[in-house]
């Protein structure tokens, strides 16, 4: 089965399966393939999970 990695407004990250539509408030990251390949992905590219809105109001990017 082929994921599409998703994230949504507060940069948070999942994998969703390419088939399906995708669910209301995500949108595509840019990389799909195998479940392990996206994973895989998702732990090099989300490096602060904390979500958007806590980082811009401790004045982080």
């Amino acid at each position: 089965m082929t994921y599409e990695v998703v994230v949504n407004d507060e940069e948070q990250y999942s994998i969703w399966p390419h088939e399906r539509e995708m669910p209301a408030g995500w949108r595509a990251a840019g990389f799909s393939g195998p479940r392990e390949d996206c994973l895989d992905h998702i732990s090099r590219v989300w490096t602060d999970m904390r979500p958007l809105s806590l980082r811009r109001k401790l004045g982080e990017p």
